[in-house]
Protein backbone atom coordinates (compact mmCIF):
# COMPACT_ATOMS: atom_id res chain seq x y z
CA UNK A 1 0.00 0.00 0.00
CA UNK A 2 0.89 3.82 -0.48
CA UNK A 3 1.92 4.45 3.39
CA UNK A 4 1.40 8.29 3.07
CA UNK A 5 -1.41 8.18 0.95
CA UNK A 6 -3.22 6.87 4.22
CA UNK A 7 -2.43 10.10 6.57
CA UNK A 8 -4.61 12.59 5.01
CA UNK A 9 -2.84 15.19 7.10
CA UNK A 10 0.75 15.26 5.12
CA UNK A 11 -1.48 16.71 1.65
CA UNK A 12 -1.83 19.97 3.81
CA UNK A 13 0.77 22.79 3.61
CA UNK A 14 2.27 24.88 5.97
CA UNK A 15 2.83 28.51 5.59
CA UNK A 16 2.82 28.07 1.95
CA UNK A 17 4.81 24.74 1.47
CA UNK A 18 4.24 21.15 1.70
CA UNK A 19 4.16 19.81 5.43
CA UNK A 20 7.59 18.02 6.10
CA UNK A 21 6.87 16.47 9.42
CA UNK A 22 9.74 15.50 11.55
CA UNK A 23 8.36 16.01 15.25
CA UNK A 24 6.86 12.53 15.22
CA UNK A 25 8.84 11.31 18.52
CA UNK A 26 6.34 13.94 19.79
CA UNK A 27 3.16 12.90 18.36
CA UNK A 28 2.49 10.79 15.19
CA UNK A 29 0.09 11.60 12.37
CA UNK A 30 -2.80 9.39 12.34
CA UNK A 31 -3.85 7.16 9.17
CA UNK A 32 -7.24 6.79 7.81
CA UNK A 33 -8.18 4.05 9.62
CA UNK A 34 -7.60 5.17 12.85
CA UNK A 35 -9.82 8.13 12.26
CA UNK A 36 -12.55 6.29 10.62
CA UNK A 37 -12.40 3.92 13.54
CA UNK A 38 -13.49 6.63 16.01
CA UNK A 39 -16.08 8.02 13.62
CA UNK A 40 -17.71 4.33 13.80
CA UNK A 41 -17.87 4.26 17.12
CA UNK A 42 -19.14 7.52 17.63
CA UNK A 43 -21.80 6.76 14.71
CA UNK A 44 -22.57 3.12 15.75
CA UNK A 45 -21.50 1.74 19.10
CA UNK A 46 -21.38 4.65 21.65
CA UNK A 47 -22.27 3.37 24.86
CA UNK A 48 -20.50 3.13 28.01
CA UNK A 49 -19.04 -0.07 28.85
CA UNK A 50 -19.09 -3.10 31.47
CA UNK A 51 -22.25 -1.47 32.85
CA UNK A 52 -25.05 -2.28 31.02
CA UNK A 53 -27.08 -5.32 29.41
CA UNK A 54 -28.32 -3.08 26.68
CA UNK A 55 -27.02 -4.24 22.84
CA UNK A 56 -24.82 -0.95 22.47
CA UNK A 57 -23.28 -1.44 25.75
CA UNK A 58 -22.54 -4.95 24.47
CA UNK A 59 -21.36 -3.85 21.65
CA UNK A 60 -18.84 -1.60 23.15
CA UNK A 61 -17.38 -3.84 25.95
CA UNK A 62 -17.18 -6.48 23.35
CA UNK A 63 -15.33 -4.29 21.08
CA UNK A 64 -12.98 -2.87 23.80
CA UNK A 65 -11.99 -6.21 25.51
CA UNK A 66 -11.03 -7.29 22.05
CA UNK A 67 -8.79 -4.29 22.21
CA UNK A 68 -6.72 -5.50 25.14
CA UNK A 69 -6.50 -8.81 23.45
CA UNK A 70 -5.39 -7.51 20.92
CA UNK A 71 -2.39 -5.38 22.88
CA UNK A 72 -1.89 -8.39 24.93
CA UNK A 73 -0.92 -10.23 21.71
CA UNK A 74 0.94 -7.30 20.29
CA UNK A 75 3.94 -7.35 23.65
CA UNK A 76 3.12 -10.80 23.56
CA UNK A 77 2.15 -9.96 27.36
CA UNK A 78 1.49 -13.77 29.26
CA UNK A 79 -2.28 -12.84 29.97
CA UNK A 80 -4.68 -9.86 28.74
CA UNK A 81 -5.23 -9.52 32.56
CA UNK A 82 -1.39 -8.13 32.52
CA UNK A 83 -2.86 -5.05 30.59
CA UNK A 84 -3.64 -2.05 31.86
CA UNK A 85 -5.54 1.05 29.73
CA UNK A 86 -4.25 4.19 30.83
CA UNK A 87 -4.15 7.94 29.70
CA UNK A 88 -0.77 7.54 28.50
CA UNK A 89 3.02 6.72 29.14
CA UNK A 90 3.13 9.23 32.11
CA UNK A 91 -0.28 8.05 33.55
CA UNK A 92 1.27 4.60 33.35
CA UNK A 93 4.60 4.99 35.40
CA UNK A 94 3.03 7.44 37.84
CA UNK A 95 0.50 4.49 38.82
CA UNK A 96 3.54 2.17 38.78
CA UNK A 97 5.76 5.11 41.26
CA UNK A 98 2.64 5.67 43.51
CA UNK A 99 1.53 2.06 44.50
CA UNK A 100 4.92 0.51 44.00
CA UNK A 101 6.32 3.59 46.90
CA UNK A 102 3.38 3.20 48.93
CA UNK A 103 3.71 -0.93 49.70
CA UNK A 104 7.56 -1.29 49.32
CA UNK A 105 9.51 2.14 49.75
CA UNK A 106 10.77 3.33 52.95
CA UNK A 107 13.16 5.71 54.17
CA UNK A 108 16.90 5.09 53.19
CA UNK A 109 15.78 2.89 50.12
CA UNK A 110 16.46 3.36 46.80
CA UNK A 111 15.07 3.77 43.35
CA UNK A 112 17.61 3.95 40.01
CA UNK A 113 17.26 5.91 37.03
CA UNK A 114 19.06 6.94 33.89
CA UNK A 115 20.87 10.16 32.98
CA UNK A 116 19.02 9.85 29.88
CA UNK A 117 15.16 9.54 30.88
CA UNK A 118 11.87 11.94 29.96
CA UNK A 119 11.35 14.01 33.16
CA UNK A 120 8.15 11.41 32.91
CA UNK A 121 10.46 8.86 33.98
CA UNK A 122 11.97 11.13 36.65
CA UNK A 123 9.95 13.22 38.29
CA UNK A 124 7.17 10.60 39.50
CA UNK A 125 10.13 8.50 41.34
CA UNK A 126 11.47 11.76 42.61
CA UNK A 127 7.60 12.52 44.27
CA UNK A 128 7.69 8.70 45.76
CA UNK A 129 11.21 9.32 46.96
CA UNK A 130 10.19 12.37 48.92
CA UNK A 131 7.44 11.19 50.19
CA UNK A 132 9.34 8.40 51.72
CA UNK A 133 12.74 9.36 52.39
CA UNK A 134 14.24 7.17 50.04
CA UNK A 135 17.02 8.06 47.72
CA UNK A 136 16.99 8.61 43.62
CA UNK A 137 20.28 7.02 41.99
CA UNK A 138 21.33 7.39 38.72
CA UNK A 139 23.11 5.40 36.21
CA UNK A 140 25.37 7.55 33.84
CA UNK A 141 25.87 7.45 30.34
CA UNK A 142 28.86 8.09 27.74
CA UNK A 143 29.56 10.54 25.46
CA UNK A 144 28.21 8.88 22.73
CA UNK A 145 24.82 8.41 24.67
CA UNK A 146 25.30 4.88 25.55
CA UNK A 147 24.03 4.08 29.31
CA UNK A 148 27.19 2.47 31.45
CA UNK A 149 25.31 -0.53 31.69
CA UNK A 150 29.00 -2.32 33.47
CA UNK A 151 27.92 0.49 36.61
CA UNK A 152 24.71 -1.18 37.08
CA UNK A 153 26.07 -4.05 39.41
CA UNK A 154 27.78 -1.56 41.81
CA UNK A 155 24.95 1.20 41.33
CA UNK A 156 23.20 -1.47 43.35
CA UNK A 157 22.22 -2.25 47.03
CA UNK A 158 20.37 -4.39 49.11
CA UNK A 159 18.42 -1.02 49.63
CA UNK A 160 17.64 -1.19 45.58
CA UNK A 161 13.91 -1.76 45.03
CA UNK A 162 13.06 -0.40 41.47
CA UNK A 163 14.70 0.22 38.15
CA UNK A 164 13.25 2.30 35.88
CA UNK A 165 14.55 2.77 32.31
CA UNK A 166 13.71 4.05 28.47
CA UNK A 167 13.46 1.47 26.55
CA UNK A 168 14.80 4.33 23.92
CA UNK A 169 15.89 7.62 24.56
CA UNK A 170 13.44 10.28 23.02
CA UNK A 171 16.20 13.05 22.78
CA UNK A 172 19.42 10.75 21.66
CA UNK A 173 17.64 7.93 20.08
CA UNK A 174 19.90 5.36 22.07
CA UNK A 175 18.37 1.77 22.00
CA UNK A 176 19.20 0.71 25.69
CA UNK A 177 19.53 -3.01 26.18
CA UNK A 178 16.95 -3.55 28.46
CA UNK A 179 17.20 -7.19 28.43
CA UNK A 180 20.66 -7.05 29.77
CA UNK A 181 19.69 -4.18 32.45
CA UNK A 182 16.34 -6.60 33.32
CA UNK A 183 18.67 -9.52 34.05
CA UNK A 184 21.28 -8.20 35.68
CA UNK A 185 18.76 -6.23 38.78
CA UNK A 186 17.02 -9.24 38.72
CA UNK A 187 20.44 -11.53 39.62
CA UNK A 188 19.80 -9.24 42.98
CA UNK A 189 15.91 -9.49 42.95
CA UNK A 190 15.11 -6.16 41.32
CA UNK A 191 11.93 -5.41 39.41
CA UNK A 192 12.73 -2.84 36.03
CA UNK A 193 9.84 -0.85 34.42
CA UNK A 194 10.66 0.02 30.99
CA UNK A 195 9.45 3.41 29.85
CA UNK A 196 8.35 2.44 26.13
CA UNK A 197 7.14 5.49 24.97
CA UNK A 198 9.81 6.19 22.12
CA UNK A 199 10.48 2.08 22.07
CA UNK A 200 7.42 0.85 20.66
CA UNK A 201 6.92 2.82 17.58
CA UNK A 202 10.18 2.00 15.81
CA UNK A 203 11.28 -1.76 18.09
CA UNK A 204 9.74 -5.37 17.98
CA UNK A 205 8.63 -5.62 22.05
CA UNK A 206 8.35 -8.76 23.56
CA UNK A 207 7.98 -8.27 27.35
CA UNK A 208 8.34 -12.30 27.61
CA UNK A 209 11.60 -11.75 25.88
CA UNK A 210 12.76 -8.94 27.82
CA UNK A 211 11.43 -10.50 31.39
CA UNK A 212 10.67 -6.63 32.48
CA UNK A 213 8.52 -6.25 35.31
CA UNK A 214 6.70 -3.45 33.94
CA UNK A 215 6.27 -1.94 30.48
CA UNK A 216 5.07 1.35 29.49
CA UNK A 217 3.78 3.07 26.42
CA UNK A 218 1.42 5.73 24.83
CA UNK A 219 -0.68 5.08 21.50
CA UNK A 220 -0.12 8.42 20.12
CA UNK A 221 3.38 8.04 19.22
CA UNK A 222 2.41 5.05 17.25
CA UNK A 223 -0.55 6.29 15.05
CA UNK A 224 -2.93 5.96 17.36
CA UNK A 225 -5.38 8.48 19.69
CA UNK A 226 -4.04 10.71 22.36
CA UNK A 227 -5.11 10.22 25.74
CA UNK A 228 -4.44 6.45 25.42
CA UNK A 229 -2.06 4.52 27.03
CA UNK A 230 -0.96 0.60 28.39
CA UNK A 231 0.84 -0.29 31.57
CA UNK A 232 2.08 -3.91 31.30
CA UNK A 233 2.46 -5.66 34.42
CA UNK A 234 3.35 -9.10 35.54
CA UNK A 235 -0.02 -10.67 37.00
CA UNK A 236 2.34 -10.72 40.48
CA UNK A 237 2.57 -7.36 40.43
CA UNK A 238 -0.30 -6.15 39.95
CA UNK A 239 -2.21 -8.45 42.04
CA UNK A 240 0.20 -7.40 44.76
CA UNK A 241 -0.27 -3.78 44.00
CA UNK A 242 -2.64 -1.79 46.17
CA UNK A 243 -4.76 0.81 43.52
CA UNK A 244 -4.45 3.58 42.43
CA UNK A 245 -7.26 5.42 42.08
CA UNK A 246 -10.87 5.25 43.51
CA UNK A 247 -14.52 5.04 41.77
CA UNK A 248 -16.24 3.18 39.28
CA UNK A 249 -15.25 -0.34 37.89
CA UNK A 250 -12.46 -0.67 40.21
CA UNK A 251 -14.45 -2.12 42.69
CA UNK A 252 -15.72 -5.51 43.78
CA UNK A 253 -18.00 -4.43 46.63
CA UNK A 254 -18.55 -1.20 48.47
CA UNK A 255 -20.17 -0.34 51.82
CA UNK A 256 -19.58 2.85 53.95
CA UNK A 257 -17.82 0.55 56.32
CA UNK A 258 -15.67 -1.51 53.95
CA UNK A 259 -14.72 -1.84 50.04
CA UNK A 260 -13.00 -4.98 48.03
CA UNK A 261 -10.95 -4.49 45.05
CA UNK A 262 -12.32 -5.71 41.79
CA UNK A 263 -10.38 -8.46 39.61
CA UNK A 264 -7.45 -7.50 37.61
CA UNK A 265 -6.96 -5.24 35.06
CA UNK A 266 -10.10 -3.25 36.30
CA UNK A 267 -8.49 -3.15 40.26
CA UNK A 268 -6.41 0.01 38.28
CA UNK A 269 -9.27 1.09 35.51
CA UNK A 270 -11.07 3.54 37.75
CA UNK A 271 -13.92 5.24 36.23
CA UNK A 272 -14.96 5.81 32.57
CA UNK A 273 -11.75 5.07 30.02
CA UNK A 274 -11.23 6.83 26.86
CA UNK A 275 -13.12 3.72 24.79
CA UNK A 276 -12.93 5.39 21.22
CA UNK A 277 -8.98 5.88 22.15
CA UNK A 278 -8.57 1.99 22.60
CA UNK A 279 -10.14 1.00 19.95
CA UNK A 280 -8.22 3.45 17.66
CA UNK A 281 -5.28 2.34 19.69
CA UNK A 282 -6.39 -1.35 18.46
CA UNK A 283 -6.77 -0.12 14.81
CA UNK A 284 -3.01 1.59 14.67
CA UNK A 285 -1.75 -1.92 15.78
CA UNK A 286 -3.58 -3.77 13.20
CA UNK A 287 -1.73 -1.22 10.94
CA UNK A 288 1.50 -1.52 12.04
CA UNK A 289 1.28 -4.87 11.73
CA UNK A 290 0.02 -5.04 8.57
CA UNK A 291 3.69 -2.94 7.68
CA UNK A 292 5.64 -5.19 9.73
CA UNK A 293 8.47 -4.10 12.00
CA UNK A 294 11.14 -5.34 9.57
CA UNK A 295 9.68 -3.13 6.94
CA UNK A 296 9.26 0.21 9.84
CA UNK A 297 12.49 -0.37 11.22
CA UNK A 298 14.10 -0.61 7.72
CA UNK A 299 12.87 2.10 6.35
CA UNK A 300 13.12 4.68 9.31
CA UNK A 301 17.38 3.73 9.70
CA UNK A 302 17.29 4.35 5.92
CA UNK A 303 15.90 7.44 6.63
CA UNK A 304 18.44 8.26 9.76
CA UNK A 305 21.65 6.77 8.14
CA UNK A 306 21.09 9.12 5.17
CA UNK A 307 20.14 12.19 7.70
CA UNK A 308 22.83 11.85 9.27
CA UNK A 309 25.61 11.67 6.56
CA UNK A 310 23.88 14.88 4.89
CA UNK A 311 23.52 16.58 8.28
CA UNK A 312 27.54 16.29 9.14
CA UNK A 313 28.51 17.99 5.58
CA UNK A 314 26.90 20.82 7.30
CA UNK A 315 29.60 23.24 8.98
CA UNK A 316 29.20 23.68 12.76
CA UNK A 317 26.71 21.03 13.01
CA UNK A 318 27.61 18.67 15.99
CA UNK A 319 25.06 15.64 16.50
CA UNK A 320 24.12 14.36 20.39
CA UNK A 321 23.66 10.60 20.57
CA UNK A 322 26.09 8.59 18.27
CA UNK A 323 25.15 5.24 19.33
CA UNK A 324 26.12 2.58 17.28
CA UNK A 325 21.98 1.94 18.58
CA UNK A 326 20.03 4.28 17.39
CA UNK A 327 15.96 4.65 16.48
CA UNK A 328 14.96 7.17 14.11
CA UNK A 329 15.92 10.31 16.43
CA UNK A 330 18.63 13.18 15.61
CA UNK A 331 19.23 15.80 18.24
CA UNK A 332 21.68 18.55 17.00
CA UNK A 333 23.17 22.35 17.49
CA UNK A 334 24.44 24.34 14.90
CA UNK A 335 27.18 26.67 16.32
CA UNK A 336 25.98 29.66 17.26
CA UNK A 337 22.38 29.24 16.41
CA UNK A 338 19.80 28.87 19.07
CA UNK A 339 17.56 25.80 18.78
CA UNK A 340 14.56 27.81 18.62
CA UNK A 341 15.85 29.91 15.97
CA UNK A 342 16.83 26.79 13.88
CA UNK A 343 13.11 25.53 13.86
CA UNK A 344 11.02 28.45 13.57
CA UNK A 345 12.97 29.27 10.31
CA UNK A 346 12.41 25.74 9.35
CA UNK A 347 9.33 26.48 9.83
CA UNK A 348 8.85 29.57 8.03
CA UNK A 349 10.71 29.09 5.27
CA UNK A 350 10.30 25.23 4.17
CA UNK A 351 7.20 24.19 6.07
CA UNK A 352 9.32 21.75 7.80
CA UNK A 353 7.93 20.53 11.80
CA UNK A 354 10.88 19.64 13.91
CA UNK A 355 11.12 19.82 18.01
CA UNK A 356 13.32 22.33 19.99
CA UNK A 357 14.18 22.70 23.35
CA UNK A 358 15.11 20.67 26.17
CA UNK A 359 12.51 17.41 25.52
CA UNK A 360 11.67 16.89 28.78
CA UNK A 361 15.06 15.75 29.64
CA UNK A 362 17.02 18.83 31.41
CA UNK A 363 19.06 16.54 33.08
CA UNK A 364 20.47 15.10 29.72
CA UNK A 365 20.66 18.61 28.77
CA UNK A 366 22.96 19.34 31.88
CA UNK A 367 25.09 16.63 31.39
CA UNK A 368 25.85 18.08 28.01
CA UNK A 369 26.15 21.28 29.04
CA UNK A 370 23.79 22.87 26.56
CA UNK A 371 19.87 24.56 27.09
CA UNK A 372 18.18 22.09 24.50
CA UNK A 373 18.70 21.28 20.95
CA UNK A 374 16.86 20.45 17.70
CA UNK A 375 15.37 17.54 17.10
CA UNK A 376 14.29 15.59 13.93
CA UNK A 377 12.15 12.34 14.19
CA UNK A 378 11.09 9.87 11.37
CA UNK A 379 7.91 7.94 11.11
CA UNK A 380 7.04 5.13 8.91
CA UNK A 381 5.85 7.80 6.29
CA UNK A 382 8.41 10.37 5.93
CA UNK A 383 10.75 10.05 2.84
CA UNK A 384 14.46 10.61 1.68
CA UNK A 385 12.93 13.53 -0.55
CA UNK A 386 11.62 15.12 2.62
CA UNK A 387 15.24 14.85 4.40
CA UNK A 388 16.46 16.77 1.21
CA UNK A 389 13.58 19.65 2.16
CA UNK A 390 14.90 19.89 5.43
CA UNK A 391 18.62 19.72 4.68
CA UNK A 392 18.44 22.73 2.38
CA UNK A 393 16.00 24.20 4.52
CA UNK A 394 18.97 23.80 6.96
CA UNK A 395 21.45 25.82 4.80
CA UNK A 396 19.41 28.71 3.91
CA UNK A 397 18.84 28.84 7.67
CA UNK A 398 22.60 28.85 8.51
CA UNK A 399 23.19 31.55 5.57
CA UNK A 400 20.49 33.61 7.11
CA UNK A 401 21.81 33.69 10.78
Amino acid sequence: MNIREQFPILKITANGKPLVYFDNGATTQKPQCVIDRIVKYYTEENSNIHRGTHYLSELSTQAFEHSRDTVAKFINAGKREEIVFTKGTTDSINLVADTFSTKYLAEGDEVIVTQLEHHSNIVPWQIACEKKGAVLKVLPITEKGDLMVEKLPELMTDRTRIIAVAHVSNVLGTINPVKDIVAIAHSRGIPVLVDGAQGIPHVKVDVQEFDCDFYCFSGHKMYAPMGVGVLYGKEKWLNDLPPYQGGGEMIGTVTFARTTYNDLPYKFEAGTPNVEAVLGLETAIDFMDNIGYDAIMQHENELLKYCTEELKKIDGVRIYGESEFKSGVISFLINGIHPFDVGTLLDKISGVAVRTGHHCAEPLMDFYGILGTVRASFAVYNTLEEVDVFISGLKKVVMML
